[in-house]
């Protein structure tokens, strides 16, 4: 049996879903999916400058699994910015 997902807090909802290389045409373009908590990761950890223990708290989860999430937030806008794909960002 999986264990229930423990909800996590997000105080982030991007005014801005929809990032693209400039010059291409949308429907030309794969896209990366990045989820709000891996946005809210992101601004956490890299704008606001928080560590990564303080950015755990704030989410609602543990310090493993919030390094995790910005893991994989990190490694979807590498792959975006450097094989020139769109980045969306949902729920």
């Amino acid at each position: 049996m999986v264990r229930p997902k423990i909800p996590r807090s997000i105080n982030f909802e991007p005014g801005t879903t929809y990032f693209k290389p400039a010059g291409i045409p949308l429907r030309n373009l794969e896209e990366v999916v990045l989820s709000f908590e891996e946005a809210e990761a992101l601004k956490l950890k890299d704008v606001l400058g928080l560590g990564q223990t303080d950015c755990a708290k704030k989410m609602n989860v543990s310090q493993p699994t919030f390094f995790r999430i910005l893991l994989v937030a990190r490694k979807k806008v590498s792959e975006a910015i450097t094989k020139g794909k769109a980045i969306k960002i949902e729920k």
